[in-house]
């Protein structure tokens, strides 16, 4: 019969065997790696920005200056407008 070892339509497990589901497990273990790489990627980067926040804004840095008492209203006020302008 045509159906043994190698007679041009492969091995027999490839068509409904053991081959099948070797390349099902293949693929699901290709796209778990890629999907622990992706999920990898997306936390570092979360990661980084709750420990190396962004510079703060200008005002932002006047309102705890003045919050802190280091400047006193009328220099709070005046640099306020120089800032939003």
């Amino acid at each position: 019969m045509m159906w043994d070892y190698g007679y041009g339509y492969g091995h027999p497990m490839m068509w409904g065997g053991g081959g099948v589901i070797g390349v099902v497990f293949s693929i699901f273990w290709v796209v778990l790696l890629i999907l622990a790489i992706v999920w990898a990627i997306r936390f570092l980067r979360r990661s980084r920005g709750r420990h190396w926040p962004l510079s703060e804004s200008a005002l932002d840095i006047l309102r705890e200056r003045y919050a802190r008492g280091e400047i006193d209203t009328a220099e709070y006020e005046e640099r306020k407008k120089t800032l939003e302008k």
